[in-house]
């Protein structure tokens, strides 16, 4: 005990003693005793340092408060940073979330081929080298009409490849009202200043006609190209020109047809009650000589840029150096595979397919999903905040029908108390469900802290786990 006047310091104990306790010992053996060792060392010197700034004021640390901050932060470092999460944010297709869920075929197709060696590059028949696309090309062809097929990381890098392959150092005209800007502000220009083309303007934001296509095409030209507006519609006085139209006055001058379809269906969106989406089969109709279009939005797999088309243009494709640079992994290609030959069965498709199974769940089944959990909500949140049941509108999200809504239902949470202080306690009751092992995504609106329950299915994990919600 220090004498008056004296100064009090902190002296932790050694290292080696915290690590002979059992707790510790029993850390070892599931993290391994360096990663233990870097932890209390971590603890110690924090206890010092930040959380410690008057070195001199005594400070009881017990041995056992220290080890219980080893294991947190040994149970923090242990939590991987990509985690899976509830999305009860309202957007399906949600960018930042992940975009399309996996089926179990594609989960079970992945596992398959990760754990050893596979075909990938390897002709089982001839016993040479293969081509990694022969895996899905003949799928892809049989489901769009192409007549052949390749594919790449994404729909971003299928344009770039596209533009790089058939338009290095000339011009291809796009319409004003299709220069697009996507998530993370990439810009269809930008894209086609990086794949070495030189963008043609033509027409205005809301009018775009024929002739101006036709005015535009040189010598310098190397293709037409319509891009699918993706996150916003341009509405009111508007023209645009018919893909068919194009497709003819692009041949005429012997260039190819370019159609960026963005999201991409491989079937007809209306059989599940959605509004229509284009579909590569509808732009290879139309005349279209090559489409791209993705591969996790409305299709309902992995991250993957599809390019279908001519035979001619895709052999011409898979000869450019950047297809090494952004071809698909053996998982990618595996997952893509078993997502693609549920479309072969479209009966059952909305059965088996996540994305587009929440896409086209009724609100009379989300509104009886959410009158059963909220008993057990309004119980975790105590008197902390009111719960009752609404309705809501959800969106497709991944800029797939921007301005469509989906009838929904879902949560409405109220923190208690008046007006002042009210964003401070939504912020803690968003952040208190995204503390959750499984963290809880979802959305402020109109000073309300929203669940929107279309694109919950394993309930039950979620009500498991809000015993543990913590709101101050």
């Amino acid at each position: 005990m220090a004498h008056e006047g004296s100064t009090a310091v902190f002296r932790p104990p050694s290292v080696d003693k915290l690590l002979q306790t059992d707790r510790l010992g029993t850390a070892c053996l599931s993290y391994g005793r360096s990663l233990v060792t870097g932890a209390v060392r971590d603890v110690l010197a924090s206890l010092r340092g930040a959380n410690n700034p008057d070195p001199s004021a005594s400070q009881d640390y017990s041995i056992e408060t220290i080890v219980e901050a080893v294991e947190g932060l040994l149970s923090s470092q242990a939590q991987p940073s990509l985690r899976a999460v509830f999305n009860l944010t309202g957007t399906v297709l949600h960018t930042n979330l992940g975009r399309a869920p996996m089926p179990e075929e594609a989960i079970r197709a992945v596992a398959m081929v990760s754990r050893g060696a596979s075909n990938l590059e390897f002709d089982l028949e001839t016993g040479k080298r293969g081509d990694r696309d022969s895996h899905i090309e003949s799928l892809i062809c049989k489901l769009t009409g192409a007549e052949a097929a390749t594919v790449v990381n994404n729909n971003a890098a299928a344009v770039l490849l596209v533009l790089n392959a058939l338009a290095l150092r000339k011009e291809v005209p796009v319409s004003r009202g299709e220069l697009v800007e996507i998530g993370g502000s990439f810009r269809i220009p930008d894209i086609m200043a990086r794949a070495g083309c030189k963008l043609r303007e033509v027409g205005t934001t809301n009018r775009t006609h024929l002739k101006d296509y036709a005015e535009s095409v040189t010598s310098k030209t190397a293709l037409l190209m319509s891009v699918h507006t993706s996150n916003y519609t341009v509405t009111g006085f508007t023209a645009s020109v018919p893909q068919a139209e194009l497709a003819t006055l692009a041949h005429q001058h012997d260039l190819p047809y370019v159609i960026d379809l963005g999201s991409g269906m491989l079937v007809e969106t209306e059989r599940y009650g959605l509004p229509h989406e284009p579909t590569p089969q509808e732009a290879i109709a139309d005349g279209a000589d090559l489409v791209t279009f993705s591969g996790d939005k409305l299709l309902g797999g992995p991250q993957a840029g599809l390019i279908v088309g001519r035979a001619d243009l895709i052999a011409k494709i898979k000869k450019n150096p950047l297809k090494r640079a952004l071809r698909l992994d053996k998982m990618t290609i595996a997952a893509l595979d078993a997502v693609l030959r549920l479309y072969l069965d479209p009966d059952r498709l909305a059965e088996k397919l996540p994305a587009l199974k929440a896409l086209a769940r009724p609100r009379s089944e989300i509104l009886e999903l959410a009158d059963s959990i909220l008993p057990r909500v309004k119980a975790a949140l105590g008197e902390a905040a009111s719960v009752r049941v609404i309705e809501l509108d959800s969106q497709i999200g991944s800029g797939a029908q921007p301005t469509e809504i989906l009838p929904s239902a879902g949560l409405a949470i109220e923190p208690v108390g008046g007006k002042r202080g009210r964003g401070a306690r939504l912020k803690s009751l968003a952040a208190a469900f995204r503390s959750l092992p499984i963290p809880v995504i979802g959305r402020v609106k109109d000073n309300v802290f929203l669940l929107d329950l279309r694109c919950l299915e394993a309930h039950e994990d979620f009500l498991d786990q809000l015993e543990r919600l913590t709101v101050l």
